[in-house]
């Protein structure tokens, strides 16, 4: 179990530094509901990461991954595209970055998060924890790296928990920093928040490419 924590480590980390959704549930903290729609945000994300990670290891544990080594190397060209597509994406993400001098542009909608409903913010946080590329293809190579380990249902349990709190821990960090910090929290987050806008390429094309080749690396074991 704890060989196969180590493996997809990486990939919790991975989907735990996401300058947007850290900047989002920052913003939602100074917002007039923000101790309702902070925690809900949260929850929205858990829930985001948790659903694709069990979805992709029910699925990979239906194919017999673990003892089928047809299924196996299914999964390891799986994890060769997937990291491929990580890389694209970090390569896209260092092209489209601001110029020297220029301002990161944040989505349109973070302008309306003063208004969300808690509803609202936990949907934004599924949505950004399991559609948002980057950590969908995270999650479901952490999903797909528990099932070919080929643990018991009790230690697959276990495994996912702590993966999901890892992938978790940069979002809940603030969270708790706004409920129990006091009023050097709104200080601290607000240095949070402008350090990631102004480094968020940079922080998402490396992140995106060490990921990437972290995913390449464990799909190469199809040519074993």
């Amino acid at each position: 179990m704890a060989d196969t924590f180590g493996d997809i480590l990486p990939l919790a980390v991975g989907i735990a530094i996401s300058p947007v959704p850290i900047i989002a549930v920052i913003l939602m903290l100074f917002s007039n509901r923000a101790r309702s729609n902070g925690p809900a945000f949260l929850v929205g994300w858990v829930f985001g990461v948790a659903a694709v990670t069990l979805v992709v290891l029910l699925l990979a544990d239906a194919g017999d991954v673990a003892t089928d080594s047809g299924a196996a190397d299914g999964v390891a060209w799986g994890k060769l595209v997937l990291g491929l597509l990580l890389i694209l994406l970090g390569l896209r993400q260092w092209r489209n970055r601001p110029k020297a001098g220029e301002q990161a542009a944040m989505p349109k909608w973070m302008a309306t998060i003063d208004g969300f409903t808690p509803v609202r913010a936990l949907g934004t946080g599924v949505v950004l924890s399991a559609i948002n590329p980057k950590n969908l293809v995270l999650a479901a190579g952490a999903g797909a790296a528990i099932a070919q380990a080929g643990l018991p249902g009790t230690d697959d349990a276990v495994v996912v928990i702590l993966f999901v709190v890892v992938a978790s821990v940069s979002i809940a960090g603030p969270v708790l920093v706004y409920l129990l910090g006091g009023e050097k929290a709104q200080h601290m987050l607000d240095g949070w928040k402008a350090w990631l806008s102004e480094h968020n390429a940079a922080v998402l094309t490396v992140l995106l490419v060490v990921m990437g080749s972290v995913l390449l690396g464990k799909g190469l074991d199809v040519f074993d």
